[in-house]
């Protein structure tokens, strides 16, 4: 059952109306005889602006207390420390992040075939309809690698004062957004944030009753209650305002403040109604950018499929069964109409190009983040129609770069959406995500440190080097999913099999570079007020964040070619270099290289003192006190 329980570890669930302007392409007044580039000439258009200094994260959840019905998440985003952070109720039942006890009426009830027949072919459904919330709770919590904070976790987390073990890398069930986090970004550097509204109404339909707040699981008005939020939050501050144009984004950057861009993430975005009325409503609360699509299929057009459990979601809304290739399992694909290379069939549906032409026309910007491929070329399609308008996508994995089983998921960007991407005039958000990556060998990083830092930096270094794409970072912190691991500590380049992370943690220790002395040593990329730490120790390891740390301004320079003239792509991608990848050998393929004692490899001097250990040998003191034979009981390295 521990199989496809761990699958759920990665779920991402989820004013006054102002014009808009539009603005002349920035023309350079650069000529032959040396004329001054600075100066406005009235003939030749206004002079190139001073590139904008800062970091653009294009995806965090904030207020994500109020996703999915107010029903999963401790803590808040606003208040005093020891209230928004404050130790949370854990125990059974808990008072957040606990699955509801009978699960099995939210597949749905398919004319043709019963869950019971199901179950037989798909063990993810069996799992769910006898294991009960309760369990899958606490499986959740107990993924390898994890401290863990659904279910069952009151000894697992701490709160405001003492916050040494949360939030962590690994938090899905706890704030990473505190109004003190964000402000912490933003002294270490953040420009710009996109702040997307979430909601996702089969989680909220799947979390116990009792923790719910709406219990009508209505994505839109936890959207709606976000966004007001977001609001509030600006007008309170005097270090962040909310963008509504590209010209008031570069002027509040200008201004050394933080510029928010909202936007919104939701499967059933804008409801069953009028959409066209929803976006006026949106548009007057600021937001300025959003995803057609999230997690399913619908109104607008395909989703990108990735998690089984976004295929069970979608099984419960059309009772499809495809066998064309198997996502599901080795033979079938749950929920999703897919072609023989597991790619999904359905791309932009005619309200969905009616709405991205929309988008368009008021000079939003289009985030494809999930969006089926198909839905990706359509998109692209009427980018090209509109003078090649730019679209973007928030949270990214670059496909070449992950690993086989990874590549799988149509939910990782390839190289060609990255070559589209840029001739559009758009940019990418990359996920500071825990995957343990192929190597890329261009890049100044060693991928000796699975899930942290520098797993990133191949992903990093592909993108700037090899596809040449403009990047920000893609947090989605707050978004049900787990975060860059650390280099040091308990839990330091756990990504790997666990004797391969205690040896490369072992030589991170001792080669270095050293420990930054923040929390991120330890805790990785637990909230938004790491962010910059993140870039700090990229830079440690010999990549350059100086392009991360100038990202607003690409992601401004984007929204003014959204919203000005254009004539023709921005850029030729013909460039684009996809090669330079090593495949990293299987994990079977390195653990045998290891030495071996009892039939059991382990790590040689790996283990500090005070680490429970099976040999001698583990220990970097060369003694494991009170173990027993081959490690039975084991024992602690003095």
């Amino acid at each position: 059952m521990r199989t496809w329980l761990l699958a759920l570890s990665s779920i991402v669930l989820v004013a006054p109306a102002c014009g808009y302007t539009v603005h002349m392409d920035w023309i350079s007044t650069d000529s032959d005889s040396g004329s001054d580039s600075s100066a406005t000439d009235a003939t030749d258009g206004p002079s190139e602006p001073e590139p904008l200094q800062g970091v653009a994260d294009l995806h965090l959840h904030m207020f994500a207390e109020n996703a999915f019905g107010g029903g999963w998440m401790h803590g808040t985003a606003r208040g005093a420390p020891e209230v928004a952070l404050a130790p949370c109720d854990g125990g059974d039942p808990g008072d957040h992040a606990w699955l509801r006890d009978d699960l099995a009426p939210l597949l749905g009830t398919c004319p043709d075939i019963t869950l019971e027949e199901l179950s037989l072919q798909v063990p993810l459904i069996a799992g769910i309809v006898l294991g009960g919330g309760a369990l899958v709770s606490e499986e959740i919590g107990a993924i390898p690698g994890t401290k863990g904070d659904t279910g069952v976790h009151a000894d697992r987390t701490s709160g405001w004062p003492s916050l040494e073990s949360w939030p962590r890398w690994d938090t899905i069930a706890h704030q990473q957004s505190w109004e003190g986090h964000l402000k912490a970004a933003y002294d270490g550097g953040l420009r710009l944030e996109v702040v997307s509204a979430v909601s996702f109404n089969f989680l909220c339909k799947a979390a116990r009753p009792e923790n719910v707040e709406r219990p009508q699981c209505d994505e839109m008005d936890d959207v709606y209650l976000q966004l007001q939020q977001m609001n509030e939050l600006a007008d309170s501050v005097e270090w962040a305002e909310i963008a509504r144009s590209a010209a008031d984004a570069r002027r509040i950057i200008e201004e050394d403040k933080l510029a928010l861009v909202l936007s919104v993430e939701a499967s059933h975005v804008m409801g069953d109604g009028d959409w066209r009325a929803e976006l006026d409503k949106l548009h007057a609360l600021g937001v300025r950018t959003l995803q057609p699509v999230h997690q399913l299929d619908n109104r607008f057009g395909g989703a990108a499929p990735h998690n089984t459990i976004f295929h069970i979601a979608q099984y419960s809304e059309n009772c499809h069964i495809d066998e064309d290739c198997g996502l599901t399992t080795d033979t079938l694909t749950l929920g999703f109409d897919v072609d023989a290379n597991c790619k999904n069939t359905l791309g932009l549906t005619a309200e969905g190009r009616e709405l991205v032409q929309e988008m368009m026309d008021r000079g939003m910007l289009v985030d494809a983040a999930h969006l089926s491929e198909q839905s990706v070329r359509d998109v692209y399609e009427l980018a090209k129609q509109n003078d090649y308008y730019p679209f973007y996508l928030s949270h990214a994995h670059f496909r070449e770069v992950m690993l086989t089983e990874k590549q799988r998921e149509e939910k990782t960007t390839p190289a060609w959406v990255a070559g589209l991407v840029r001739e559009t005039g758009g940019m990418i958000g990359l996920r500071t995500a825990p995957d343990e990556v192929n190597t890329y060998d261009h890049s100044a990083v060693a991928n000796s440190c699975h899930g942290s830092t520098r797993s990133f930096a191949q992903a990093y270094d592909f993108g700037r080097l090899g596809l040449k794409v403009a990047m920000g970072l893609g947090s989605d912190l707050n978004g049900f999913i787990q975060q860059t691991r650390p280099r040091f500590g308990p839990d330091a380049c756990s990504g790997s099999f666990v004797e391969e992370a205690q040896c490369q943690a072992r030589d991170e220790r001792e080669l270095g570079p050293a420990r930054l002395g923040t929390q991120f040593d330890e805790l990785g990329l637990g909230h938004i007020g790491l962010l910059t730490d993140m870039l700090d120790e990229l830079d440690a390891l010999g990549s350059d964040s100086g392009p991360l740390r100038s990202s607003a301004d690409d992601f401004v320079r984007m929204w003014e070619r959204g919203e000005g003239t254009r004539a023709g792509p921005a850029e030729d991608a013909g460039d684009l270099d996809s090669s330079g990848i090593t495949k990293l050998p299987r994990h079977y393929e390195r653990k045998v290289l290891l030495p071996e004692e009892c039939g059991e490899h382990y790590c040689p001097d790996a283990l500090e003192p005070g680490t429970a250990c099976r040999f001698d040998a583990e220990c970097v003191s060369g003694v494991c006190a009170g173990a027993g034979e081959c490690g039975s009981p084991t024992g602690e390295c003095e």
